[in-house]
């Protein structure tokens, strides 16, 4: 393992920091209701804050978000800060659930169900809201836990990599999308972890 690798390795994906295990089929779905507020066009912070807010009011399974309804989705939501979106993400949040529920009984069943890796982001992206960034957040650090869990690594993902001459993007892509988002993004090369390999820093 080289030194960038080494780096790379210890930096924590964002279903780590929310301290969630990915093992467990519970914690994957509230993974991927956090992808799906990550997916948004809103920052990382105001993300994290509002799926610990759905984590913190138990609202985590397709029945407890469809229970809870529309206004109280649209309450937690503005907690965490999420109110540019709040309506239409509360809205999407409980067709989601619904049609989980119905065409699948479960998100593990989704997986089950599909034939392939493609077939299994086709499936997820059938959903009103979730695109292929949604599926790339949520699937990239389901590699190696559900088998057809194979995302082809994000265009970011591929040039953060080419800039730390990292081989393998698809092994290290959870921490090369986060050094993008909250370093290279941020135009916080001087703090960056890894500007040492970078080919853009100057010092």
């Amino acid at each position: 393992m080289t030194g960038v690798e080494t780096i790379l390795a210890s930096i924590p994906g964002y279903a780590e920091e929310l301290g969630l295990n990915l093992h467990d089929p519970g914690d994957r779905f509230k993974w991927f209701l956090a992808s799906f507020l990550f997916a948004k066009r809103i920052s990382v912070e105001v993300a994290k804050k509002t799926i610990r807010c759905f984590i913190s009011e138990d609202l985590v399974t397709p029945e407890r978000l469809i229970k809870a309804g529309w206004h109280k989705l649209v309450d937690v939501l503005d907690r965490g800060g999420y109110v540019r979106y709040d309506y239409s993400t509360a809205s999407n949040l409980l067709l989601l659930s619904e049609n989980i529920l119905k065409k699948y009984g479960d998100l593990e069943n989704i997986h089950e169900q599909a034939a392939n890796s493609m077939d299994l982001e086709k499936r997820l992206m059938e959903f009103k809201g979730v695109g292929p960034v949604c599926v790339n957040i949520f699937l990239r650090e389901l590699r190696g836990i559900w088998v057809k869990a194979k995302p082809s690594p994000s265009p970011i993902a591929l040039k953060m990599a080419a800039l730390l001459d990292v081989k393998d993007a698809e092994k290290y892509e959870a921490s090369l999308m986060r050094l993008y988002i909250e370093f290279c993004k941020r135009r916080r090369c001087s703090n960056c972890p890894v500007n040492a390999y970078c080919k853009n820093f100057t010092g």
